[in-house]
């Protein structure tokens, strides 16, 4: 399920994973005819590299160096898809969104992409929703040069087995909690545009800014973002991208989310439903699969313990893909119509 992604993404995976012996197997197995090369033609790329080969970028498991220009360049986990399409590098080979918009189909924002580009689908490599278990074979069917992988769960060994196939671009500390402008500036980087990276940052930051100037109303309010459970509370930390970009709007995370916190520097922690009331913030914005899921769960007697779930002052974020667009919002993401913005109209509804 993507809800094991976009809602928790532990920073601990565990994936059965390939020796390097079935990889060489692999490998020789993949020698492909003419017919198959022609096939799984390489990407496509509006925007030229103005950075010079080759660039060496550090990460969690050492560092990676890029020798020369990517022409063919897979993605895994989330965001660095968009950010290497807005950086004018459409890749060949994508992590499915299984969670989001099931098997065989692109996101939405993606797929508007490649389409207004005229640019041919990238393969979709399998996913069972968590990013636990990495498909070696589709990788190396896909014939990469470069694996973008900056906001990931990617293990040392999934890294150092990728790394078998192609350079991987992994996360600079911990799993799944690289800030949403360092994936894009990462991703950039690596594709030799960095200009263009902090070009797109530099958009980014005019949309917040021209958002927050139409919502003074924003400015100190302290607010929380949640997934509310059956029997206890997801609580997103400071270091989640979704709820650190509030800033960008003016709102404070609430002080209560760091005191609560049990996760020991993750993005995430479960609370209990006793502790609800301690959770004392001006805004929730709070994530649900369905509309029925929102109506149940808010009018639990547990969950209205939480002084502004008790108010009324809960900005909801309901359906996969709308959820998925703002956790967190990517360099495609961030001004899609039912995403952010949709997401901005309901918290001026709530704060005011």
């Amino acid at each position: 399920m993507r809800s094991t992604r976009a809602f928790r993404r532990a920073a601990t995976v565990v994936a059965g994973l390939t020796a390097l012996t079935a990889l060489t197997a692999l490998a020789a197995c993949g020698q492909e005819s003419d017919d198959d090369k022609d096939e799984a033609k390489g990407g496509t790329t509006t925007v030229e590299a103005t950075d010079s080969f080759p660039i060496t970028i550090e990460n969690a498991y050492g560092s990676t160096t890029i020798e020369e220009e990517p022409e063919r360049v897979a993605t895994w986990g989330w965001g660095s898809t968009e950010a290497a399409i807005k950086a004018g590098v459409y890749p060949v080979a994508v992590a499915e969104q299984l969670w989001t918009v099931g098997a065989g189909n692109l996101l939405p924002w993606v797929e508007e992409a490649y389409d207004a580009a005229g640019v041919e689908h990238p393969s979709l490599l399998t996913d069972d929703g968590s990013g636990t278990t990495v498909p070696y074979d589709e990788f190396i069917a896909a014939k990469p040069d470069l694996i973008l992988a900056p906001y990931s769960g990617l293990t040392e060994e999934q890294y150092d087995t990728l790394s078998d196939i192609a350079p991987v671009v992994a996360f600079p500390d911990d799993p799944w909690t690289t800030p949403w402008d360092e994936t894009i500036r990462i991703t950039a980087t690596a594709l030799g545009r960095s200009e263009q990276g902090e070009k797109i940052l530099s958009d980014i930051d005019a949309f917040f800014a021209d958002e927050a100037e139409k919502h003074p109303e924003f400015a100190g309010k302290t607010i929380a973002g949640i997934w509310a459970n059956p029997n206890n509370l997801s609580i997103y930390t400071g270091l989640d991208p979704r709820v650190a970009i509030m800033a960008k709007l003016g709102f404070e995370v609430a002080p209560s989310v760091a005191a609560l916190d049990t996760s020991d520097g993750g993005f995430f922690y479960e609370m209990s439903y006793e502790k609800a009331d301690q959770l004392d913030a001006d805004v929730i914005i709070s994530y649900h699969e369905t509309e029925e899921d929102a109506t149940t769960l808010l009018a639990n007697p547990k969950a209205l313990a939480v002084p502004a779930i008790k108010s009324g002052a809960v900005a909801k974020v309901v359906g996969r893909v709308n959820v998925s667009s703002v956790s967190p919002p990517t360099a495609l993401s961030y001004d899609w119509k039912n995403g952010l913005p949709t997401l901005i109209d309901t918290l001026a509804g709530v704060v005011k």
